[in-house]
């Protein structure tokens, strides 16, 4: 098992950079781990803990993205869990006994589907699927349009039967398949906030898979200043905002990331449910809400939306703020999100 130990600020998406009104402080400890989710997870402290208080924190976090890796990969599984590779595989035979923690996991990705209006929906692993292979193929192509269409008959959350009593899960159509990656490492981030919380610990700064959750203030009372990258990487502009915040989540969904080229043009991994194609509203879409399980999960949703309807959607629920930069570079910000701005 991989796993780093360093004194210093890792390199992730969201880059935390120092507070101008406060005294200089670095994280006095941070871990980094490169196996879990299939990207990179950090867990630092700013609370000016002891080495010792910091390594039992740490080895609780660990413990967390040990399970949950397991529990929610959809391309492995694991001996003695069942996972959701398993239910991929078997719950369209019967329904399929599944532990607590997966059970109350896909409970919330069904109340996502309902809070996005359908547009984060871990249901469309048939589609999802068929842009991963064309992703990581050797050489680059185009998923088949009738392929998509045929895959798009079968992304129904409806599909997904949910047996609270039994804490089994039944799929009723054979030709469903889950994708958890929207809402998987916000979850994830959010567990384990919590958790640290109810131990009275503060001063944490939790990135997994560049799902930036803050626990509390920084030592001495003061927040965090965040950079959110230029998604334009050829500009000489890194950084388009820096946002000092603190207690809460911001998440960034691009589309510069995770894409390949094929005859000349980029396809990112964000799919349009409407169009089963990479969507060509925004390069990168921020979100900062308490709930970091939520802000991964409406990044993903916003991103496939027009900004109207991205803005009355989290108008409507409240507490949450976002930051639009569309493909021509234009920037978009919900109306309160100047608050955060440094």
């Amino acid at each position: 098992m991989k796993r780093i130990i360093a004194f210093a600020l890792s390199v992730s998406l969201l880059v935390l950079s120092l507070v101008s009104c406060a005294p200089i402080q670095r994280a006095s400890h941070s871990i980094t781990y490169d196996e879990y989710f299939n990207t990179v997870c950090t867990v630092q402290s700013y609370a000016e803990d002891t080495r010792s208080d910091f390594e039992r924190v740490a080895e609780l976090c660990q413990s967390y993205l040990s399970r949950y890796h397991k529990l929610l990969d959809i391309y492995y599984e694991y001996s003695g869990v069942v996972n959701v590779m398993t239910l991929n595989k078997t719950a369209k035979n019967a329904p399929v006994e599944v532990s607590r923690e997966l059970f109350d996991f896909l409970v919330y990705c069904k109340q996502i589907y309902t809070i996005t209006n359908g547009e984060t929906n871990i249901a469309m692993g048939a589609v999802l699927k068929l842009w991963h292979d064309a992703r990581e193929a050797d050489e680059k192509y185009l998923p088949d349009r009738a392929a998509l269409e045929a895959a798009g008959e079968h992304t129904s959350i409806d599909s997904l039967v949910l047996d609270a009593d039994n804490l089994t899960v039944y799929y009723s159509d054979p030709e469903l398949s889950l994708d958890v990656g929207a809402i998987a490492k916000g979850y994830v981030a959010e567990l384990l906030k919590s958790e640290l919380e109810n131990m009275g610990i503060t001063g944490y700064v939790l990135d997994i898979g560049k799902n930036l959750c803050l626990v509390g203030e920084r030592a001495g009372g003061y927040p965090f200043g965040i950079k959110i990258p230029n998604p334009d990487k050829t500009s000489s502009e890194k950084y388009i905002v820096r946002v000092e915040i603190a207690d809460t989540s911001l998440v960034t969904s691009g589309d510069y990331e995770r894409f390949f080229t094929y005859e000349g043009k980029n396809y990112h991994h964000i799919i349009d449910k409407d169009t089963l194609m990479p969507s060509e509203y925004f390069s990168s879409v921020s979100v900062i809400t308490d709930n970091s399980a939520l802000a991964d999960a409406l990044s993903t949703a916003l991103f496939s939306m027009t900004y109207d309807e991205g803005k009355a959607l989290i108008e409507r629920l409240g507490d949450i703020e976002a930051l639009w930069v569309t493909r021509e570079g234009e920037i978009f910000k919900s109306d309160g999100f100047d608050k955060y701005i440094a």
